[in-house]
């Protein structure tokens, strides 16, 4: 799901990640480590709105209650920012993706990617350490992904694979980082029928299980393919 962010980007700081010689996977959280759409259409009919499953994307999405009508895409980034000061009072994780990520730990160094505003790092931490998710570090910014992939791979001759939601993530780093395995995964099925489908090259997961055994044959094999 398209989510228009509005704060500037921040440089990252990567002195709180050590990465070890195993492979390395950047996770996003957002639809992919924490349910997203779910609570933010809960957190939307407690303030007398909805998100309305039209396309894939907020904007032009989200109605007041009994409705059909948008509200101002000036209202979006604003509910937005109301949403992430609150989040864990509304987010919980993915199905099966907090055991599926300890499975991998040991077999891979594991990096959170959130395409979230930095401000709100504080509170996304308390609530990934609430839900056994405290061992992952995690990097927020609204900088394209791709780069951010690239500086914190640094070239390092090990596997890396790269899992997201939302296609142009997943493009800026085939872009910067080219060998990496690519992923799409999303936990919403009802918006995930309306996303565009994934150019050549990326793999789709149906569910964690179906990620763990992509990510695990190409560890295995060097590839994807």
């Amino acid at each position: 799901m398209t989510i228009e962010t509005i704060d500037p980007q921040t440089p990252l700081c990567f002195d709180h990640i050590t990465l070890t010689d195993r492979p390395l996977i950047v996770c996003d959280i957002d639809e992919v480590v924490l349910e997203f759409v779910t609570p933010f259409q809960t957190f939307l009919k407690a303030g007398g709105r909805e998100l309305l499953p039209r396309s894939f994307r907020l904007h032009g999405n989200i109605v007041p209650l009994g409705s059909t009508e948008p509200v101002p895409d000036t209202m979006v980034p604003t509910l937005l920012e109301d949403f992430f000061q609150t989040q864990d009072a509304w987010q919980t994780p993915a199905r099966q993706a907090a055991e599926t990520l300890a499975d991998l730990s040991g077999e891979a160094d594991i990096v959170f990617l959130t395409a979230m505003p930095p401000r709100h790092t504080e509170v996304r931490r308390r609530l990934l350490d609430r839900h056994g998710l405290s061992a992952y570090p995690l990097l927020a910014t609204e900088a394209p992904k791709g780069p951010v992939v690239r500086q914190l791979h640094d070239a390092r001759d090990v596997p890396v694979v790269f899992i997201d939601d939302i296609l142009r993530n997943l493009e800026s780093v085939r872009t910067h980082a080219p060998d990496c395995l690519l992923i799409r995964l999303m936990a919403n099925a009802e918006f995930l029928a309306m996303a565009p489908a994934p150019s050549e090259g990326i793999e789709s997961a149906a569910d964690w299980a179906d990620a763990a055994r992509i990510i695990r044959r190409h560890l295995q094999h060097g590839s994807h393919l």
